[in-house]
């Protein structure tokens, strides 16, 4: 099952559908979705590491926009559509802390949960309930998200061959790990706050 989706990913990076795919997964994933767009990304840089810089462009402009969803979301529709997506995520009770912590912290939380698997869309819709300066919002997103992007790319781009065979030959144990690190990022957001 695993390298039928991986193949099917590898395939799309040959279609016309992959810039398209790649943007609306980096949309959603910092709004609502819970897959994150590296699930997408990595094996499209491997299989065309001569468009991984463009793949991580696509990655950080939809990813950021996606993100000012997520701070719309939290400064507007908070009380009904935010509170819910916070608490499917478990971290209703976290929220009032969080929001804390941002009047004193607010930059680095940005920049060090835009790098992390901790779930961005805590992030975008934690900045909207904050009130955080929208302008530094979207300029400190663009850094987080575009370093995170282009450094995963870099690196694919750069030591593409020996990863692809890597990750195709152990590729339970690499989706394993990831899949790890996802509800890994979950866990230290919901106990870090």
């Amino acid at each position: 099952m695993l390298r039928n989706l991986y193949d099917k990913v590898i395939a799309l990076s040959e279609s016309g559908k992959a810039l398209p795919t790649l943007a609306v997964v980096s949309f959603v994933e910092s709004s609502f979705f819970p897959i994150p767009p590296d699930v997408v990304l990595v094996p499209m840089a491997l299989a065309k590491p001569e468009k991984a810089r463009l793949y991580a462009l696509v990655c950080t402009i939809a990813s950021v926009a996606g993100g000012i969803l997520g701070y719309a979301i939290g400064a507007f529709l908070y009380d009904t559509l935010g509170k819910w997506l916070i608490s499917i995520y478990g971290y209703g009770d976290s929220v009032e802390a969080f929001r804390a912590a941002y009047a004193k912290w607010g930059a680095w939380i940005i920049l060090i949960k835009g790098m992390t698997p901790i779930p961005y869309k805590i992030v975008t819709i934690a900045s909207g309930f904050a009130g955080y300066d929208f302008f530094m919002f979207v300029v400190l997103s663009l850094i987080t998200r575009g370093a995170r992007f282009f450094l995963e790319a870099e690196l694919l781009r750069i030591y593409g061959e020996p990863i692809r065979g890597f990750i195709e030959k152990r590729l339970t144990l690499v989706t394993t790990g990831f899949l790890a690190a996802i509800v890994g990022g979950f866990l230290i957001a919901k106990y870090a706050f």
